[in-house]
């Protein structure tokens, strides 16, 4: 990207209009005026357009975009924003305009040849191959971003601003990539190299004062020589699929262990409504039994009795049975069904 050409102020006559030509106004004047006026006042009144028409050449205007700095003898008075404004004309006064709000845009390693589509390149070896903390080649092409946030500075402090950016980037970069392994360089480690790299250009631009503000530094293509290219590509395809291989078993793992925590919490509450079941059940029977007890203190032959009533109206139902009359008992033969007994206990 080449210097940016400074262009000169704005003046209202860039409408289109080219503005009048000095000697052919006065020409005009003196020639309208000089009838009825004397020769003496004639002259005067003609000086006094020609410093009217050269004080009017001090207006300018200063697009939303731009800023502009005004110099008195080549010293700098003032800058200032868009709108009209006004400075002494040339010589003792002049200014300087250049857009501030606009990004611009370095490619190191590579030029563009071809906007396209599609786009062509062409590589810059010089820039671009550099030597990795692992003591690898790589090539590194990247692109600057910036813009202007002192035109001062900008115009003032530096000689050939882009010049100075793209060396300073390279040099940053070339300073990253010499503390990156290879690896880290062409895997997983990219964005760390731009913000790192965009973070020392910005220091180095601020021990320059040259008004500069680095937006970003995006890294395009990153890769080994061509004569090695092939076998990092091998490599590369390996880690990938080991991460891929890492991620799947994470993956599995995140799935697997809130289903697993799910169902113990699921056992543990089924194991502690179960424990209060049983406590409530027992704490009701243990009540049940002391009300129970309570009552044969009282009266215990009523209170046993009625025990035995119930606990033979609970039992008798679920047994066979023979009710025979004492009466006559001795003339009936005892007959036991041992066979549908043994039955009865096996299911």
């Amino acid at each position: 990207m080449g210097t940016w050409n400074k262009p000169p102020k704005k003046s209202p006559w860039e409408k289109g209009t080219p503005p009048p030509d000095i000697d052919e106004l006065l020409n005009n004047l003196q020639n309208k005026f000089k009838i009825g006026l004397p020769k003496k006042g004639g002259l005067t009144f003609i000086i006094i357009v020609a410093v009217v028409v050269w004080l009017a050449t001090g207006v300018f205007i200063v697009d939303p975009e731009e800023q502009g700095v005004i110099k008195r003898f080549g010293e700098v008075t003032n800058v200032v924003g868009p709108g009209p404004h006004y400075h002494l004309p040339s010589p003792i006064e002049t200014v300087q305009i250049a857009p501030v709000t606009a990004v611009r845009r370095l490619e190191i390693g590579f030029r563009t040849i071809q906007i396209g589509p599609p786009a062509k390149y062409r590589r810059v070896l010089k820039e671009s191959l550099m030597l990795t903390g692992d003591e690898n080649i790589i090539d590194v092409q990247f692109i600057v971003q910036y813009r202007i946030s002192d035109l001062e500075n900008y115009l003032y402090s530096l000689t050939n601003p882009d010049e100075t950016v793209k060396s300073a980037a390279e040099s940053a970069m070339r300073e990253v990539i010499g503390d990156t392994t290879v690896t880290e360089a062409l895997t997983v480690g990219k964005g760390v190299i731009e913000d790192t790299t965009a973070r020392l250009l910005q220091q180095t631009m601020n021990s320059y004062k040259g008004g500069i503000k680095i937006e970003n530094v995006k890294l395009q293509d990153v890769h080994p020589p061509d004569e090695v290219k092939e076998a990092f590509k091998d490599v590369v395809s390996a880690r990938e699929d080991r991460e891929k291989m890492i991620n799947d078993a994470e993956g599995y793992r995140n799935n697997l262990v809130p289903k697993a925590r799910g169902e113990a919490a699921q056992v543990i509450n089924n194991a502690k409504a179960y424990a209060k079941e049983k406590i409530l059940v027992a704490t009701g029977e243990t009540e049940r039994f002391n009300m129970v007890y309570e009552e044969y203190i009282k009266a215990k032959d009523i209170t046993r009795e009625r025990i035995l009533l119930e606990t033979m109206a609970s039992v008798l139902p679920k047994v066979n049975k023979v009710i025979a009359d004492k009466d006559l008992g001795g003339n009936v033969l005892p007959f036991l069904p041992l066979n549908q007994q043994l039955n009865q206990l096996n299911k």
